[in-house]
């Protein structure tokens, strides 16, 4: 049997991106930052977490020597169990957002640039606005600027409330983002506005329309749903996703994975709230994967609760509770599985801003039967979705080369 299983950490970079000074991140490492945080006692907090970053698991995978691949920095190390791999990826893709990161892991190089908004006071240009209010049949819409998720809806959430005008916001990726209290508004009525206005900025190139629900009748008691959906722009070739669907194969979609992909090449989608009651759907989909069936797995939490926020002490203790969820998915792991570990991009909680970093990426995992090793620093995330396209028995695609053999050939 060969199945595959592609767990992304949302934002856990690992520093070294060559050209992250290109992009104002020289020096931003997600993993590094943290970890020294842990060590020196900046990442404590009462009730919480405290001491060293404790991730044995991901330490036995390989994270460790993932790191020294990327940036040199040193982490403990443990012992390689056999078909264990580790290294690292360098992002070819423009930009530093979701959608380029997951679909460059799917074989996919973003070589366009994406539309952005600047930051200025309005954002967004008045002809969008006019039309997203006429279209949107709306009274009109609030904050119209660069600006952070949580922050936004405590200081716009009860007029918004008052006026029925929805929160249209952004940040520095391509992204117009718009939260509604699902009551108040209506949830169906903020996915019927999201849908309007994606149309209004397919123009604009820009990535992703995101819908924000939120819940609470006063700025203390705001607080976001678990009923985000994003409305992004179809990949513009095909994906290892559509590859597979296209053959015959299951791809069990785990979190935001449908949305990023525009649910194209996506079987079924499997979502819940948190890192954890994900990790609870990534093992049913385990189980109910079958022979060439690929799981795509996202771990949001990381990117929107901790690094958005730069919660070191937060990030820390995610890290640290999944890790110790890793041995469940591994005892699942059958002869000709391929488990792969890896993320999307950075976005360092020790970094100045609120918004992702320029990183390089950790692939590391276990493939069982295998005989694993160091693959290296692999020039493009699109190897990831190559080498799962040759353990699957896809034919090889425009994009990206396969380290299988460097693990000791085919499951």
């Amino acid at each position: 049997m060969a199945r595959a299983f592609i767990f992304v950490l949302d934002s856990f970079g690992i520093g070294g991106a060559a050209d992250a000074e290109k992009y104002g991140d020289a020096g931003a490492d997600t993993f590094g930052h943290i970890a020294e945080a842990c060590a020196k006692g900046k990442a404590d907090r009462e009730g919480l977490r405290s001491g060293p970053l404790a991730v044995p698991n991901m330490a036995a995978l390989g994270l460790g020597r993932a790191a020294r691949t990327a940036t040199g920095f040193t982490f403990p190390e443990a012992a390689a169990n056999e078909g264990t791999f580790h290294g690292a990826a360098q992002e070819v893709s423009s930009g530093k957002d979701t959608p380029s990161g997951h679909w460059e892991i799917a074989a996919l190089p973003v070589r366009f640039d994406w539309g952005y908004f600047p930051d200025t006071i309005p954002t967004f240009p008045a002809s969008l606005t006019e039309a997203m209010i006429r279209e949107g049949k709306v009274p009109g819409i609030l904050a119209n600027r660069h600006a952070s998720g949580t922050g936004v809806i405590e200081e716009f959430g009860e007029e918004h409330i008052r006026t029925g005008m929805p929160i249209c916001y952004t940040s520095v990726d391509s992204v117009l983002q718009i939260a509604a209290h699902e009551e108040h508004f209506g949830l169906e009525r903020l996915y019927e506005f999201c849908k309007v206005v994606r149309r209004l900025v397919d123009p604009l190139n820009i990535g992703r329309v995101i819908a924000r629900p939120f819940v609470g009748e006063t700025a203390a008691t705001f607080s976001r749903t678990p009923n985000r959906r994003d409305f992004s722009v179809p990949p513009p070739e095909y994906t290892l996703l559509d590859r597979l669907t296209e053959r015959g194969s299951q791809v069990l979609a785990v979190g935001k994975i449908g949305d990023i992909f525009a649910h194209r090449g996506v079987s079924e989608v499997r979502k819940a709230a948190g890192n954890m009651a994900m990790f609870d759907k990534a093992l049913t989909a385990i189980d109910d994967a079958g022979d060439g069936d690929l799981v795509f797995a996202n771990f949001v939490d990381f990117d929107t609760e901790f690094g958005h926020r730069r919660d070191v002490a937060g990030y820390a203790a995610a890290l640290e509770a999944f890790d110790k969820r890793i041995p469940e998915a591994l005892a699942k792991l059958q002869p000709g599985d391929l488990f792969i570990l890896t993320a999307d991009h950075g976005n360092d909680p020790t970094w100045r801003g609120t918004d992702h970093t320029r990183e390089r990426i950790p692939v590391i995992g276990i493939a069982p039967g295998l005989k694993g090793g160091d693959i290296g620093l692999r020039p493009t995330f699109a190897d990831i979705g190559e080498t799962v396209a040759e353990h699957l028995g896809l034919a090889p695609g425009r994009h990206g080369t396969s380290f299988l053999a460097e693990l000791g050939g085919h499951a």
